[in-house]
């Protein structure tokens, strides 16, 4: 049996056949290349995969997913629907998560080398609830329960909430978040970018010369700059703090996970930083989160895992007793 996964983001399209178990025939294509999902995966297979005839597929997509209808953030594709999607593939099972549903399905399929533990040596497990935080275009935050029946995801809009600030440098700079936006939403500083944000909030803090902007990536590969290296500990910082915040709010005792396209790049400054030590500073719970593992997910497709596990969990699901 052959299924077809996805992970569809507003700039890249990434493909993969599940055959035997086994993720093959990977490959990326430029999303705004083509216009809309059904067309992607149809030129994904055509130029990859030519011979293969998937008969299920769980593409995973960066946008809301409601209904049998979802919309791809960012990539200037309109609404469209699951049922366009299996009439033009010729496919008996589709399912479409967000991105970020399907990131949560991969948790308990990664194992050491797709991770690197972020305070200690522990890695989360498979025993408990599961949360994973992700700074990326936005912030992604879900949860994974185990049931007898399988995972449930818990998709979340944990991206909007407020982020508590823990020194006085990041109530300075949330005191000009909200008088330049009115609100100051984790989003707004935990992601590519709330990380430029955070930095140009830092150089009005310290009187320095206005400068061109710097986009997140540049940021992180500047820590010899006094500001972009001050820019990214708060971020690891104030990560910390609602890292310890979505643990204690789902119970996630069986481990935190970090991902997103930002924190790799800073793996060794986020693993020195205060991430760690803001996760526990919550008083009087501290040794409630000391026992909680947390770790950076390192595999280079993740979303990819997620959807092959969400595939086999439902396919199973629909298997006669």
């Amino acid at each position: 049996m052959t299924w077809l996964v996805a992970d569809v983001g507003g700039t890249n399209a990434r493909f993969a056949l599940v055959e035997d178990g086994q993720t093959t025939r990977a490959a990326s294509l430029p999303t705004r290349a083509h216009p809309g999902l059904a067309e992607a995966a149809a030129a994904y297979l055509a130029a990859h995969a030519p011979d293969a005839r998937p008969s299920a597929a769980c593409l995973a997509v960066a946008g809301p997913v409601a209904g049998g209808r979802f919309r791809l953030v960012n990539a200037g594709w309109g609404a469209d629907t699951a049922e366009r999607v299996r009439d033009r593939l010729g496919l008996a099972h589709l399912e479409i998560l967000n991105d970020f549903e399907a990131l949560a399905y991969a948790l308990p399929s990664l194992g050491p080398d797709d991770l690197i533990p972020i305070g200690g040596d522990a890695l989360p497990g498979n025993d408990g609830t599961l949360a994973v935080l992700g700074p990326g275009t936005g912030l992604g935050v879900a949860g994974l329960v185990p049931t007898p029946a399988g995972w449930v995801p818990l998709p979340s809009e944990g991206g909007q909430v407020d982020v508590p600030a823990g020194t006085d440098r990041e109530v300075q700079i949330m005191r000009l978040l909200r008088a330049e936006r009115g609100s100051a939403a984790a989003e707004d500083l935990l992601s590519g970018d709330g990380l430029a944000r955070t930095h140009r909030l830092l150089t009005l803090i310290h009187g320095a010369p206005a400068r061109e902007p710097l986009r997140a990536a540049e940021i992180c590969d500047r820590p010899d700059d006094p500001v972009c290296a001050e820019a990214v500990e708060v971020f690891c910082a104030l990560l910390g703090s609602l890292a310890g915040n979505v643990a204690l709010t789902l119970g996630a005792r069986g481990g935190v996970y970090l991902g997103g396209g930002i924190l790799p790049r800073i793996a060794g400054v986020l693993q020195a930083s205060a991430f760690r030590a803001r996760f526990e500073s919550k008083p009087p719970v501290e040794d409630y989160l000391r026992a909680i593992p947390t770790a950076l997910i390192v595999h280079p497709g993740p979303a990819l895992v997620g959807a092959a596990a969400r595939l086999a969990q439902s396919l199973s699901d629909l298997e006669p007793a």
